[in-house]
């Protein structure tokens, strides 16, 4: 069974993006539709799969990290606007049957994204 996972990594202090938040989108002809929104666990993960099962289906999709406001929550000092603010991914589900995990790499002034498993 297909999953959608993710997983945020915070590089400039070294250590998992406890509590980020995220959001979920389907994107379709009529715009962005909002699924679910998150904050990620100590780990820096969901504490489940975004989409399972009947959930996951072939199509666009946007996951969007508040970046520059977990940054600010431990204290960061950041410009206004901040460089980072919030990061969209979009990507394609071609195969609802396979793991789609979706990491971000991420510091107030960069991020990097790959296609996990």
């Amino acid at each position: 069974m297909g999953k959608l996972t993710t997983h945020v990594l915070d590089t400039a202090n070294g250590c998992p993006a406890a509590g980020m938040a995220v959001r979920l989108y389907r994107l379709d002809t009529e715009g962005p539709k909002w699924l679910r929104s998150l904050h990620l666990n100590g780990d820096g993960r969901a504490d489940g799969p975004l989409l399972d099962g009947a959930t996951l289906t072939a199509g666009r999709y946007r996951l969007v990290f508040e970046v520059a406001a977990y940054f600010r929550a431990l204290g960061q000092a950041l410009p206004e606007p901040a460089f980072l603010d919030e990061v969209p991914l979009d990507f394609g589900i071609a195969d609802p049957d396979s793991h789609y995990h979706v990491p971000l790499l991420a510091s107030p002034w960069s991020y990097s994204t790959y296609r996990g498993s």
